[in-house]
């Protein structure tokens, strides 16, 4: 059951992993607020659901333009 919950939160590696970006870039982005996420004291941390969300209106303004 825990291991089910823990699926929905990524870590910045886990998310750099699943963007096919390098953690180096993933951090920028982060500082610079472009990528929901929360800071954990040091760490980040993000929702599976709401990066996949995130994605898909990147992608609805991208067909926009």
């Amino acid at each position: 059951m825990a291991k089910q919950a823990n699926d929905s939160i990524l870590t910045i590696q886990e998310l750099a992993s699943y963007l096919k970006l390098s953690t180096s870039t993933l951090y920028k982005l982060c500082a610079e607020g472009k990528v929901p996420g929360q800071k954990v004291g040091r760490h980040w941390r993000f929702r599976r659901e709401t990066i996949d969300r995130w994605l898909d209106d990147r992608a609805k303004g991208a067909r926009r333009s």
